[in-house]
């Protein structure tokens, strides 16, 4: 896995930054992420794993589709993900299985 840091920045990738390329995917303006967003989708992926295998697109409606507190609560777990590393990823795979709605 890439450094947890953004490439354009001297610290961790902040909220700021995770919100900003969520609203790239929302709003389909994926032709020109950067290696710092990049990484941000890629925790995306691993905290969520139902947009794991979807594609820009996809990833843009399914956050349009979010609530508020949804929102908050994605950008914390992309968040930690890029900080806390693989043992971070474990605990957030836990959390996103146990945050799911029975259908």
């Amino acid at each position: 896995m890439q450094s947890a840091y953004d490439t354009g920045m001297s610290g961790p990738v902040s909220e700021i930054a995770i919100v900003d390329t969520f609203t790239k995917l929302i709003f389909g303006e994926e032709d020109a992420f950067s290696a710092s967003e990049e990484l941000i989708i890629q925790a995306f992926r691993l905290v969520d794993h139902s947009v794991s295998r979807d594609s820009y697109t996809e990833m843009g409606n399914y956050l349009k589709a979010l609530g508020v507190a949804e929102m908050i609560r994605l950008v914390t777990r992309v968040q930690v993900c890029l900080t806390g590393g693989l043992r971070a990823v474990a605990t957030m795979q836990k959390q996103t299985i146990l945050d799911r709605r029975a259908h």
